[in-house]
């Protein structure tokens, strides 16, 4: 059964909002791709979320069941197609895209590799790749101002630089996450913000197209 998927990872301003809707609308103009199609945002794998005005962070073992639960879902999904017997990709194939997910999880609990590992062995059961959407440290502070520019209109130049480094930092860790994770992935810079080119080069991968 045809069933593959898209795991966005990077650190805030990265770009992962904007290249999943490039990814949406390319696959939305393939003649040839699913039908059926499960797009989940950050707020549904992410650890830390505003729950009504106030940011709460998961702990390692709700946010794994979190990630569970994620996968669960696509693999009864999935399960049920293959039920049903022989199919195209188009009539009965499941695309999917997961934003902030197994990386985010390594990144934030570095030790809880055999819970993670696991999960990913699933995903990669179910078509995964995963994209890490990096930025480069020359273009860090216009990329940091340009999400909520009035923000840092009264910001000191040590608040921007503590950003700044926070940034590349957790760019870093997660470079390294990916090295040790079972999911394939592929690093993407974004300087240039060419989203529906960076989309091109995902769906028409050969080893995932």
């Amino acid at each position: 059964m045809h069933i593959r998927g898209v795991i966005l990872e990077g650190y805030s301003n990265s770009g992962k909002t904007s290249l999943l809707r490039a990814i949406k609308q390319y696959q939305s103009h393939d003649e040839s791709s699913e039908r059926s199609v499960v797009i989940l945002g950050e707020h549904y794998s992410q650890i830390l979320n505003n729950d009504h005005g106030k940011y709460v962070s998961l702990t390692q073992e709700e946010h794994i069941k979190i990630l569970r639960d994620r996968v669960d879902m696509l693999k009864k999904l999935n399960d049920w197609a293959i039920k049903l017997g022989p199919a195209s990709r188009r009539s009965r194939g499941l695309f999917y895209v997961l934003e902030r997910f197994h990386l985010n999880h390594r990144a934030a609990f570095p030790y809880s590799n055999n819970e993670i590992t696991e999960i990913e062995e699933q995903l990669i059961s179910l078509g995964a790749r995963c994209i890490l959407l990096t930025i480069s440290p020359e273009i860090a502070e216009d990329r940091i101002k340009s999400r909520q520019p009035d923000d840092w209109i009264n910001k000191t130049e040590e608040e921007l630089q503590s950003s700044m480094n926070e940034l590349l930092n957790t760019q870093n860790i997660l470079r390294h996450q990916a090295k040790i994770s079972k999911v394939n992935t592929i690093e993407i810079n974004t300087d240039n913000k060419d989203w529906n080119s960076y989309a091109r080069v995902i769906m028409e991968d050969n080893d995932f197209a």
